[in-house]
């Protein structure tokens, strides 16, 4: 087989570097304000439009079915993130008492420009490590990210995000942090 009769495989992502740039830029940015308990600032990074959902994945199924889209492990807006956010603030979000301490691996990022001029795809592989207070264990959580980023005057917002785990049964007693 020659180099001509080998199929070439070309991914969907933007020939753009600095959108590249950006949206990994953005990403680690992300990941850092999280990991350091920085919440508030981290909720400034999100577009009022905001969809967080974590969709159902099914063991028993086929790839091409094993992921529910109308079932969800979460499906949180801006307002229902700033819930989520105020109750941490309290004493009663048992989940995170004490906190979870964490490293979130971001890598495999991908863009993809759309045909909104102020809105790009972007697929990232996600894995956290999570520990909480002074238990010896710990938890790694991977999984894929599909976000859609808002290009604003101000920087990138997250717009979306579908987040698919890569387990079927999760390991960690509850997701109480952000992916």
């Amino acid at each position: 087989m020659t180099t001509t009769d080998t199929p070439r495989i070309v991914p969907p992502v933007s020939a753009n570097p600095e959108l590249q740039a950006l949206a990994t830029q953005f990403l680690a940015l992300e990941a850092r304000l999280l990991d350091e308990g920085r919440e508030e600032e981290w909720y400034g990074l999100l577009d009022d439009e905001l969809l967080y959902t974590v969709p159902i994945r099914q063991a028993a199924e086929p790839r091409s079915k094993e992921i529910d889209r109308n079932a969800f492990r979460v499906r949180d807006t801006k307002a229902h993130v700033r819930t989520r956010l105020d109750r941490l603030n309290t004493d009663h979000a048992y989940s995170e008492v004490p906190p979870s301490r964490t490293l979130r691996i971001v890598g495999s990022v991908e863009v993809e420009e759309i045909d909104r001029p102020d809105v790009i795809k972007v697929s990232s592989a996600l894995l956290v490590y999570r520990q909480r207070g002074i238990d010896p264990h710990f938890d790694l959580i991977p999984c894929r990210r599909y976000d859609q980023l808002r290009l604003t005057p101000s920087g990138p917002r997250l717009l979306s995000r579908e987040i698919v785990l890569t387990e079927t049964a999760l390991a960690t007693p509850n997701l109480g942090v952000f992916l």
